[in-house]
């Protein structure tokens, strides 16, 4: 059963970058995570994707460096299937050029895969 919760940050403005849009949304295998910004500075240096489930605190999952101006960026998450946890919560670190660091909002997304799936996933990071 996919069940997905997605919440939608219509306006926030950051040091670095105006950010249009956030969504989550689980496809089954794995969660996509997408955003849309606005006016980006010259001094924005990269987006930091943070993941948090309800039993642990935000952690650094991936990077993504900007494009420029009225961009569309994807980050997909396919490391989820190896938790328990089934909600996941996610947001942008926005990093600038002089390491000021700003935060969008959250976003959070249900998340259900089968047994096999999550078992196989746990072996093969055992072997990793």
């Amino acid at each position: 059963m996919k069940i997905a919760l997605v919440l939608i940050l219509i306006v926030s403005v950051f040091a670095s970058a105006f950010i249009q849009s956030i969504t989550a949304r689980s496809d089954g295998e794995n969660i996509i995570v997408e955003w849309k910004t606005g006016e980006e500075s010259s001094s924005l240096s990269k987006f930091v994707v943070e993941r948090k489930t309800p039993n642990n605190g935000f952690i650094e999952i991936g990077t993504v460096n900007p494009k420029g101006s009225n961009s569309f960026y994807t980050f997909i998450d396919n490391n989820i299937f190896k938790g328990n946890d089934y909600i996941f919560t996610y947001r942008l670190k926005i990093v600038d050029n002089n390491s000021q660091v700003s935060y969008s909002s959250e976003v959070s997304v249900s998340h259900s895969i089968s047994g096999v799936k999550r078992t196989w996933g746990s072996i093969k990071a055992m072997f990793r």
